[in-house]
């Protein structure tokens, strides 16, 4: 997700209670609200290749393909609430037993941001007392976004908050996380890479907002750098990108958006960084010896699954599975469309609905489209589980970390206790 007026309104300290107003045009299948600009931090290629090149080898050295599984996964792992151990078959996630999985969770908002603007690593707590209270409302998943910039320590973001405390800092969590029966999800969100064409963000160069596509230079060592660190927690999945809108650079071209998806490189036109495609990025988690389940989301900030079969990424592993956002302003928000672009994806892969919310501060949009991913067996998730982002803008689940709910939190609350009851 990318409110980005929420998101620096929480910043700097100025959070109201109401929606936040759009003052610029928006792509009506996204998000209603303006984007706030930042500025542009110039760098020479010759620069970055050298950084991406240090970058690299500084990330993988001495673990590159290690098996060694660490002591606090470990612990995770050894955990009599420990959560299952997730692989594909056919198009259910299942556990290591073979027993189908559904994830119902919240997205958990904060990593991506805090960090590159100075002002710590979370927002909210981490604490085992926090994640008891999510597990008390029937969530058994959480999505934590992740910010490129501050896991691969670039030098931009403040030293406390970057590199190797913030990867210390994210391992904790994920590791409470899984150890007490919560699969984790890690989202690569903000990424580096300057874009100011169509649908544009924000116009600087750093991970400071939503870019089109992954950066070639900065996610490939991410993506060799963070299966290393959960080596052998399969409760763990990797989105390796948040939400791809490269269809945006190139004048809404469905065609060529869904190749540069794929291959990166010279086919994304419109995007004048180098990028990664999600063969690439698939290609980079593998070579590290990680068999997670890999999540990957469509066109369109992730709304847009239509070609998604079509360009799917070859995986030795055979485990992926296709990411989907949805809201109650996107262009597919209808069922007519869930049933002729979403259903045939279902049939083939599972189907995890990263990202699920409304602006309105209610939940019919949420009920109905739970009711329909209930019925095709599909996990999903709702943005979000943070008490500072507003209810309509946010759109925020909760007003306090007990866990009260807003009243869109309330109804998603509500599903998620008949689904469990249903399921006794």
């Amino acid at each position: 997700m990318n409110f980005r007026s929420t998101i620096v309104r929480r910043i700097l300290g100025e959070q109201s209670g109401g929606p936040v107003a759009t003052g610029g045009e928006q792509p009506v299948t996204k998000r209603p609200w303006q984007r706030v600009s930042r500025r542009v931090r110039v760098a020479s290629l010759a620069a970055a290749v050298v950084a991406a090149t240090l970058l690299s080898l500084a990330l993988s050295s001495g673990s590159n393909n290690s098996t060694a599984t660490s002591p606090a996964t470990a612990a995770a792992l050894s955990s009599p609430d420990a959560a299952p151990q997730l692989h594909v078959s056919g198009n259910k996630l299942v556990s290591a037993s073979g027993q189908p999985v559904l994830l119902h969770g919240v997205d958990r908002s904060g990593t991506e941001f805090m960090c590159v603007h100075n002002a710590g690593i979370f927002d909210g707590p981490e604490s085992l007392a926090s994640i008891r209270v999510m597990k008390q409302h029937g969530i058994n998943a959480v999505r934590v976004p992740l910010n490129e910039a501050c896991w691969n320590g670039e030098s931009y973001v403040k030293h406390s908050m970057a590199g190797a405390p913030y990867r210390a800092a994210v391992t904790a969590y994920v590791n409470r996380l899984t150890a007490h029966g919560m699969n984790a999800i890690l989202d690569l969100h903000w990424t580096d890479g300057q874009y100011m064409g169509g649908a544009s963000a924000c116009a600087s160069d750093q991970a400071m907002c939503q870019k089109p596509m992954p950066d070639a230079a900065g996610a490939v060592p991410f993506w060799k750098s963070v299966p290393q660190a959960f080596q052998g927690n399969n409760a763990v999945i990797f989105d390796l990108f948040n939400e791809p809108y490269p269809d945006q650079a190139n004048h809404n071209s469905q065609s060529a958006g869904w190749q540069c998806w794929l291959h990166g490189g010279r086919d994304c036109v419109g995007i004048p960084y180098e990028v990664a495609g999600m063969q690439t990025l698939v290609n980079a988690v593998r070579s590290t010896g990680a068999n997670n389940v890999i999540m990957l989301g469509g066109l369109t900030w992730s709304n847009d699954l239509s070609q998604w079969l079509s360009h799917e990424p070859a995986d030795p592993a055979h485990n992926l599975a296709a990411s989907w956002h949805s809201y109650n302003f996107n262009a597919c928000s209808t069922q007519a469309c869930w049933n002729k672009q979403l259903a045939p994806v279902i049939a083939k892969v599972p189907l995890i609905a990263g990202e699920i919310g409304e602006n309105d501060c209610a939940g019919s949009y949420i009920s109905r489209l739970t009711t329909w991913l209930d019925s095709k067996a599909a996990s999903y998730l709702a943005w979000t589980w943070n008490s500072d982002f507003n209810c309509a803008s946010g759109p925020g689940l909760i007003t306090n970390y007990n866990g009260h709910p807003t009243p869109f939190g309330a109804a998603y609350e509500s599903h998620l206790r008949s689904v469990a009851h249903m399921a006794d």
